[in-house]
């Protein structure tokens, strides 16, 4: 059973950075997804940035590039979310996420971490 563990969000200030991590267990059955997503008060879950096993490409949403680099440690299955110049509208939970990309391409999520971005 995969479990994803999230940790590090927190409280900053406008225009601080923050890095949120995420540690998997459970088996690894192939070649795999992990990224982040996060939902805003009032909003739809929406994609932050994602990173494949095989090769490290990654996806970002339009709304972070340049702010965000997501980052990846396979021995120890964890991905961190390195944030920069942080704006009052990154304000959300944070979701870990992790994609099988083969059969059965099973999906699973954390808990969740908040962050908020305030004076």
């Amino acid at each position: 059973q995969v479990q994803l563990v999230e940790s590090g969000g927190g409280l900053v200030q406008p225009g601080g950075s923050l890095r949120v991590s995420c540690s998997k267990s459970g088996p690894i059955d192939g070649a795999y997804t992990m990224g982040w997503y996060r939902r805003a008060p009032g909003k739809q879950r929406e994609l932050v940035a994602t990173i494949a096993s095989l090769d490290s490409a990654t996806k970002y949403a339009d709304s972070v590039k340049g702010r965000v680099t997501i980052s990846r440690d396979s021995n120890k299955n964890t991905v961190d979310l390195q944030m920069f110049d942080l704006k009052p509208e990154d304000t959300a939970v944070y979701y870990c996420y992790y994609k099988l990309e083969v059969f059965p391409f099973r999906e699973y999520w954390g808990q969740g971490t908040q962050v908020t971005v305030s004076s």
